[in-house]
């Protein structure tokens, strides 16, 4: 099995829509391609009659033309209010749990042990899986607790690309910043950068491209336009996301947009270099 990770600078970078967009490339060249995310937390789903997972990951799998199976997303958080959520394992209502008990008694014991028993059934199945982080891995805060980043990138040996939103300003700092806030040997697993959400002409961005590989030695690998697609969204501050019925037809729509979705990205990036990570 081979992995790829994607990170981002904060939430909202574009994290899912990218392991999307390569989950329909990958699929598209003929790789057994499936996504995966240790933990998500958003009251947004995708059930069944016999488990239920982020519907992110469900979406990512409809990309991948893969199974959508509980070990895309092992840990699901529902939240509840006052720092409580009901914790979904590989697809199961575990129970409900405080934040400090979730961090402090569960994610490094039971967590962490129902992540990698879901990655290890996935590796018989697919050639490559890209794995999607959650939120930003240069929270300090909870850096030794987190389960859903650098703990798997180590873990899965995985090459990290990270993602920026730079329609929110501030992406060169966020991009220094996160890789600054890393411990050494995870830094050594950030191979390069993708710009997200740019408007304008790219020419406009290239020198801050020399600086940041001065600054941290590692490359852009692309840039992603700013474009509308019609995908339903995560939980976030900024979007209040809709419920859909997963019927044929709300699949298929998903279906064509994650093909336009995935030919913007392919002209975008550079996806024999991506190819090379993963493969080297």
């Amino acid at each position: 099995m081979k992995t790829l990770m994607i990170q981002g600078t904060s939430s909202g970078a574009g994290k899912t829509i990218l392991v999307s967009a390569l989950c329909r490339i990958f699929s598209d060249s003929g790789i057994c391609v499936a996504p995966f995310k240790s933990q998500n937390m958003s009251n947004y789903s995708y059930k069944n009659k016999n488990f239920e997972i982020a519907r992110a990951q469900a979406i990512q799998a409809i990309a991948a033309r893969c199974k959508i199976t509980p070990d895309l997303n092992p840990i699901l958080l529902k939240p509840l209010g006052n720092y409580y959520s009901t914790v979904y394992l590989q697809g199961k209502r575990y129970k409900n749990m405080h934040a400090t008990d979730y961090y402090k008694k569960f994610v490094k014991t039971k967590g962490l042990k129902v992540v990698m028993e879901s990655l290890w059934r996935m590796k018989k199945k697919y050639d490559v899986i890209i794995i999607e982080g959650a939120g930003s891995p240069a929270e300090i805060n909870l850096q030794k607790f987190d389960i859903a980043n650098m703990k798997i990138a180590e873990r899965t040996n995985s090459p990290v690309l990270l993602i920026t939103d730079i329609d929110r300003g501030g992406s060169f700092a966020s991009i220094v910043g996160t890789l600054t806030l890393l411990d050494k040997k995870h830094q050594k697993l950030v191979k390069g950068f993708i710009i997200n959400k740019f408007r304008g002409d790219i020419n406009i961005l290239k020198p801050g491209f020399a600086k940041l590989k001065q600054y941290t030695k590692k490359p852009v690998y692309g840039v992603i336009p700013m474009t509308k697609l019609d995908l339903p969204e995560e939980d976030s501050l900024s979007v209040k996301p809709k419920r859909i019925s997963w019927n044929k037809k709300n699949i298929d729509k998903i279906d064509r947009e994650i093909d336009k979705l995935s030919k913007l990205v392919k002209k975008s990036l550079n996806i024999k270099a991506i190819e090379r990570l993963i493969y080297c």
